[in-house]
């Protein structure tokens, strides 16, 4: 699904709450792509978008476009997708891809079954610590992994009425554990608590483990006054710690000197390594999510979150709930994906 030559790729965008309007200031300075439409019920209450607001996706798909970012609430975005791909129209659609693997493999089917580029916007990947984190491990800098930890925590986000943390943030932790080790989730279990007075749950701790023996441990908040955004590896040689707030990757060596002075060890240890924080390139993650996507609508060599592999994400944090609710271990080493041949 490539542009005519020497045209640009004619974009649309559908949902203009806080992360749409994010995409809006993207796709309207995007190389090789011209947004030409918005669709929000409430049209454009500020005044300052560059492209028409219409009342419903019907109007957009008469305008015409190559490919459409789905940034409407996670409920619409089986029917959102499904029109898109019975229409001949790619899509880009927010993390997660369904409220449920169900939904979620619909999505996957549809626009397999349509031979449409699609993608889930797991954003997290595009963060320049995490991506260097991955180079990182891939190149066996820590040697044998033997943990993930991450830390998603912060205040209450009001924009989100449709579904819980575990598919709102915690598939962010999912998708990046995932990724940056590359390995898939074999068990899981978890146990989660609403203490906002909503219909959802809006805690949540879990563990896990990898089909290489590493443990992973997720703790997701939307009930704390402090932000965080942490990922911390452990291996053999140390430990990574990335904070996806600042874009920042340090190492921490394990000791390799001995500390003699006696106050010291009192606090510091008893040996003592290297810290380094790596100086990396610093793109802002949505502009490259977007770079990609769009390279990969074009017909290009790309690195996208494919449908397939944001089903897995849905269907690891579907397991989560599983486990919360009945307080079992949820094995998820052989979850079907769907009848096609798996591509991810």
């Amino acid at each position: 699904m490539s542009a005519a030559q020497g045209r640009k790729l004619r974009a649309g965008l559908i949902g203009l709450g806080a992360m749409g309007r994010n995409h809006a200031r993207i796709l309207s300075n995007l190389d090789g792509v011209e947004l030409v439409g918005i669709v929000d019920p409430a049209g454009d209450t500020t005044g300052t978008l560059r492209a028409p607001v219409v009342p419903d996706l019907s109007a957009l798909l008469a305008m015409g476009v190559d490919y459409a970012v789905v940034a409407c609430p996670t409920a619409l975005h089986e029917q959102i997708g499904l029109e898109l791909a019975a229409n001949g129209v790619c899509a880009l659609i927010e993390k997660p891809l369904a409220q449920s693997v169900e939904a979620a493999r619909r999505l996957v089917e549809a626009f397999e079954g349509a031979g449409l580029v699609a993608g889930v916007g797991h954003i997290e990947r595009y963060n320049p610590a995490l991506q260097s984190l991955r180079t990182r491990l891939e190149a066996g800098e820590l040697g044998e992994v033997f943990q993930v930890v991450t830390r998603r925590q912060g205040p209450f986000p009001h924009r989100i009425a449709d579904v819980g943390v575990v598919m709102d943030l915690a598939t962010h932790d999912i998708d990046l554990t995932s990724w940056v080790t590359g390995r898939e989730y074999t068990s899981v279990s978890a146990r989660t608590v609403s203490r906002s007075g909503r219909l959802h749950e809006d805690m949540v701790a879990a563990v896990g483990q990898l089909s290489d023996g590493t443990m992973v441990n997720h703790l997701v908040n939307w009930l704390s006054p402090l932000k965080e955004r942490s990922t911390v590896v452990t291996g053999d040689k140390g430990c990574f710690v990335a904070d996806t707030l600042t874009a920042d990757l340090t190492f921490y060596a394990n000791g390799a000197i001995d500390t003699e002075w006696e106050a010291l060890r009192a606090f510091r240890g008893v040996a003592e390594g290297d810290m380094v924080r790596f100086a990396i390139p610093k793109r802002e993650p949505l502009l490259v999510e977007h770079e990609r996507f769009r390279d990969a609508v074009e017909g290009k060599e790309s690195d996208i979150v494919t449908l397939r592999q944001g089903l897995r994400t849905v269907q690891v944090a579907a397991a989560l709930l599983t486990s919360a609710s009945d307080g079992s271990t949820v094995n998820v080493t052989n979850l079907p994906v769907t009848d096609a041949a798996a591509t991810a």
